[in-house]
């Protein structure tokens, strides 16, 4: 009697594909793991290896797509961009001719949040570089917008590093370009955006004056028509 599920011992039924009734006993034979060294050794008998293959699962189209978020620029920012930043030359607008003006441009790392590409957004913005424009024909470009005289513990019309030397009198309109770096945080952390975004700054009217000295006898509350009074 034979049992069924056991390996038969023809050499042709051990190698049949399981599932497959042999047509001369009616038995089921269990299948045979895959060899590809098998295979290679049986090439020239009448035994064939097969290897069942898989079709890739097709999308559903009914399945709706997760909206992708494009690559972020600079330019895609500029809706967030910083306030312009005004120069401010001291003291209160005014110099003298041949003599420094110190010059403070006030920007500061701040954060900004809206919307873009229809995500939540927060944007991060830090300054990097100051342009400044003194309307004289100079300019200058420093890392930092500077410090009030009295914040250095400078005297007045000394040289700093933003300071600024008018050679004639008159008035100058002077600005300082503002140059940002940007982070970016939608909710995962923050990343870098790659470049800087300038902000303009408007107009600052500068006065510019001449100074003379003159040796004199008396002051001027001793003598009030004396020269300089």
């Amino acid at each position: 009697m034979q049992v069924v599920g056991t390996i038969p011992s023809n050499p042709v039924d051990a190698q049949r594909p399981g599932n497959i009734p042999d047509t001369n006993t009616g038995t089921w034979t269990p299948p045979k793991e895959f060899s590809f060294d098998d295979c290679l050794a049986n090439w020239n008998s009448y035994i064939r290896c097969f290897r069942a293959t898989e079709e890739p699962e097709e999308a559903d189209p009914a399945d709706p797509e997760e909206p992708a978020l494009p690559a972020i620029t600079m330019t895609d920012l500029a809706a967030f961009a910083p306030d312009p930043t005004t120069a401010v030359g001291e003291p209160g607008n005014v110099g003298i001719a041949g003599m420094p003006t110190n010059f403070v441009a006030a920007a500061s790392a701040h954060t900004r949040t809206g919307t873009l590409f229809g995500f939540p957004i927060s944007v991060r913005f830090t300054p990097v570089g100051y342009d400044f424009d003194y309307g004289d024909d100079h300019r200058a470009t420093t890392a930092t917008g500077g410090e009030t005289w009295s914040s250095l513990g400078q005297a007045q019309f000394t040289p700093t590093s933003t300071s600024h030397v008018y050679q004639e009198r008159g008035t100058y309109l002077a600005d300082v370009d503002v140059r940002y770096t940007a982070e970016v945080d939608l909710g995962i952390g923050w990343f870098p955006v790659s470049g800087e975004l300038t902000s303009d700054g408007p107009d600052q009217e500068i006065r510019i004056f001449e100074a003379h000295t003159a040796l004199v006898a008396f002051t001027c509350a001793q003598k009030p028509t004396g020269p300089g009074c």
